[in-house]
């Protein structure tokens, strides 16, 4: 990094941490902050962390749109974190003064919201100061510097200024995302040094990781940004004046970050090769405990091990359910199968599923023709039923899973940009490429839920309702600390939005007026319990893979027996499609939960916290109870945990 750029970095950071004690004033220099004077350095202090925060994580800013915030951060998305030595000193000072401040001020002293806030920015800071200090993350994390590198890109040009013809973005937003491009090679240098300090004190990442995650995602990355990223602007910018300019620059700033991610690759290659097959995966009992409290304030007396057992129960309870469903099914087949014990039903529920996988798409055109009708039938099912306020116009694109990403997701959503009004959520489906195992898991009783979760009235919706509301809620709210989507990531934010994603699969299934068995055909609600039993079994499995309670083969298996009812799927020759494709997609969910601690078991937990809250208000507001009302409640909150509003939310509902 250029000296002069980390002279003005330190003099950046030196004013704000005199800022922020000048601040604080009478605040540091008494036990509490009160009255109006705590109420005006905690504005103050919130902003100054919401926009440091953002300054120091630019991909993260882009995900956010945070460009549109304000004037501080209009520049952000030609950045990149500043992963060096002296962008880590400068990060360790600032969460420590934000803190120290923090502290100082009485949450009594502020109003309910304000006071939430506080605790959510608490919690945040000692996330990160812990991953800096503690973990020293930044020695290990290689999936961070590989993976971020093209969603801040990719983001960039998903909430670009729409052009007459179909093109996208402006000038400006190019000049940005080259910019963001040249200084790919600096990050991946200072990212190598980082990860060779931690080869030197034994801060080593998990064999998987480096494979999955670092060599192959540094081989993708290489060919976007030398040869796909230079050709979307082309096509994006066809006939613009400044076409030929950004595009030329692209393709010189395009192979300079392509040489640097195959030096990478070669790098992680040779670096790690005398670690590979060693596993490094546990985050273990003490971490895992801290983060269940601190990262989603769950209740104390919920543990790593209370939770590895009550998961054994919600799985055989869904089991039970799935059970009872497949057999109508069967029936409604005119399938003839063994339900006499619960090895053999389980073993005839998977029959159906195989039976059910004949209805299977022909292509990957096909697939996504289904998925975006179901999806649009989903918006219909819920306006003919009054159950959201929707917009008359409501839009969802399904688009391909980029190949860099294809390793761990089957599909996901991304949602558009909080603080600025161009661009629309996308939820990605990973292509079968002509896999018949892969298109048969996507057969057409599939996709409903699928649909409800990652689309409408899932992600989609949830992020939309939030996004049209996102002055209301409080800034800080929507941050997702350490990263967006890695294994850095703080998952305070999966609570609520995972959650809720899977409360939407169960929330169209229940009856209305005139749909008593709710949205689902029998042979889609099999899906539907078939992804609940998922959710369940991921409960025993992430508590088991990082507190030692279960290894990574056996978490294959598990997955296997309780959720695909394959046992054998992975000790075949591999030429049944089915088994195979089934196989390679547990072993990548294993794979995902074994570098995300703690991410996994935010559905099942998300999910229970706005079931008991629904039902505690319905029991306060008895015949008042209104459904609408309480989602718009719920979601009007923002991606926190429950354990932040639970009882502000209670509250309020007891007034008359």
């Amino acid at each position: 990094m250029p000296a002069l750029v980390r002279v003005r970095r330190a003099m950046r950071s030196s004013r704000r941490v005199l800022a922020l004690l000048v601040l604080a004033g009478s605040c540091m220099s008494s036990s509490a902050c009160s009255g109006k004077d705590a109420r005006l350095t905690w504005s103050h202090l919130r902003e100054r962390y919401f926009t440091g925060y953002l300054e120091r994580d630019p991909v993260t800013a882009t995900y956010l749109g945070a460009d549109a915030y304000g004037p501080e951060l209009a520049d952000v998305n030609a950045t990149l974190p500043d992963v060096t030595k002296e962008g880590r000193a400068d990060a360790v000072a600032f969460y420590r003064s934000i803190l120290a401040t923090l502290e100082k001020i009485d949450p009594a002293t502020l109003g309910p919201d304000d006071a939430i806030d506080r605790e959510v920015v608490r919690a945040q800071v000692r996330f990160l100061l812990h991953l800096l200090d503690d973990l020293r993350y930044d020695q290990r994390s290689v999936d961070t510097y590989t993976v971020a590198l093209f969603r801040g890109v990719d983001w960039q040009i998903q909430q670009m200024t729409g052009i007459e013809g179909g093109g996208r973005g402006t000038a400006q937003e190019w000049d940005r995302v080259v910019r963001r491009v040249r200084a790919i090679p600096a990050y991946l240098h200072a990212a190598q040094l980082n990860l060779r300090e931690g080869l030197r004190v034994g801060n080593v990442p998990d064999h998987r990781l480096v494979q999955f995650d670092g060599i192959d995602t540094a081989a993708s990355n290489a060919a976007y940004f030398a040869e796909t990223l230079p050709a979307l602007a082309g096509r994006y910018l066809k006939s613009q004046p400044y076409e030929q300019e950004v595009v030329k620059r692209l393709q010189e700033a395009g192979p300079a970050a392509a040489g640097a991610f195959r030096e990478m690759d070669s790098f992680l290659e040779e670096a790690y090769r005398s670690s590979a097959g060693t596993d490094r995966y546990a985050a273990g009992e003490q971490e895992y405990a801290w983060r269940l409290s601190n990262n989603l304030r769950l209740d104390p007396q919920e543990t790593a091990g209370s939770l590895f057992e009550y998961a054994r129960g919600k799985v055989e309870e869904s089991q039970g359910l799935l059970i009872d469903v497949a057999k109508e099914v069967a029936r409604r087949r005119k399938l003839r199968l063994d339900w006499g014990s619960r090895a053999a039903s389980l073993r005839s529920v998977r029959a159906v599923m195989d039976d059910l996988s004949r209805d299977y798409p022909q292509s990957d055109d096909e697939m996504f023709r289904i998925y975006h009708a179901k999806a649009m039938e989903l918006v219909e099912y819920a306006r003919r039923h009054g159950m959201f306020d929707l917009p008359k116009e409501y839009r969802l694109e399904i688009v391909e899973t980029p190949p860099m990403l294809e390793g761990t997701l089957e599909a996901a959503y991304y949602p558009a940009p909080a603080f600025k009004p161009s661009g629309i959520g996308r939820f990605y489906l990973t292509a079968s490429h002509g896999d018949l195992g892969v298109l048969k898991e996507n057969n057409v009783h599939a996709v409903a839920d699928l649909c409800a979760h990652e689309g409408f009235p899932g992600h989609d919706w949830q992020y939309q309702y939030m996004r049209q509301r996102s002055r209301s809620i409080g800034n800080v709210r929507w941050l997702t600390p350490g990263a967006v989507e890695d294994s850095s990531s703080m998952w305070e934010d999966s609570m609520s939005s995972e959650g809720w994603a899977l409360y939407a699969e169960q929330l169209v299934g229940e009856p209305q007026p005139d749909a008593p068995a709710g949205f689902y055909t029998p042979e889609e609600r099999l899906y539907q319990l078939k992804w609940q039993t998922l959710r369940d079994a991921r409960v025993r499995i992430d508590t088991g893979l990082h507190t030692g309670r279960m290894g990574f083969d056996e978490a294959v298996r598990y997955y296997l027996e309780n959720v695909e009812f394959l046992p054998d799927a992975c000790t075949g020759s591999g030429k049944d499609p089915v088994r195979a494709a089934t196989c390679a997609a547990a072993r990548r969910a294993i794979y995902r939960y074994s570098k995300w601690p703690t991410q996994a078991i935010t559905y099942h937990l998300g999910k229970r916290d706005i079931l008991d809250l629904r039902e505690r208000v319905r029991r306060q507001q008895g015949g008042a109870f209104s459904l609408r009302s309480f989602h718009e409640r719920f979601l009007a909150v923002g991606t926190i945990p429950a354990g932040y509003f639970r009882e502000r939310l209670l509250q309020e509902v007891r007034r008359p």
